[in-house]
This record gives structure tokens, sequence and C-alpha cells, in this order.
């Protein structure tokens, strides 16, 4: 089995959420938080947090991908021969 890489975020994704997570803690903890600290709390969440996150939205994938080919086998059928087989009695 492959070992799952850590989760990952775009230097300027991570940015982003730096700075998402100063300004919640500043607006709801009555706490400033500067960057350390938010980048520490970010990477908790991401190790924590993330694989629950990344398991409901690959669940979430696969269900759309299945709903979408559940019907694939009758939508992409053709019969086969189909002057001749219409004329022939059922076996």
């Amino acid at each position: 089995m492959r070992t799952p890489r850590p989760i990952a975020l775009s230097d300027d994704a991570r940015a982003q959420a730096i700075a998402s997570l100063k300004q919640y803690a500043d607006e709801n903890l009555d706490e400033a938080i500067g960057d350390l600290k938010a980048g520490l709390l970010l990477d908790f969440l991401l190790e924590e947090i993330g694989p629950s996150i990344y398991n409901q939205a690959i669940a979430d994938a696969r269900a759309y991908v299945e709903e979408r080919t559940a019907d694939l086998a009758a939508v992409s059928y053709r019969v086969e021969f189909p002057l001749t087989t219409n004329k022939r009695p059922p076996p």
C-alpha cells in the first residue's frame, strides 16, 4: 500500500489561510495572533482534520461519478444486427 502524502497547500493558499485564521482569531477569540501561531494552527488543522475533509470530498466525488456512470451500460449499448435480430422469434 502506498503511503499517503500529507495534505499541502500552495504558497498562495497557505498565505490566504493564515490571513483568514488571524482575522478569525481577532474577531472571534478576542486575541490577535501572529503569522507563526496562525501557521502552526493551520499545520495542526491540515494534519488532524484535513484527512476527514479529504475523505468526505473523495466520497462525494466517487458518489457523483458512480451516479453519472450507473446507467452507462444502458445508454451506450446498441443492439447488434437490429434488422435481423428483430425478425427472429425470441428463443
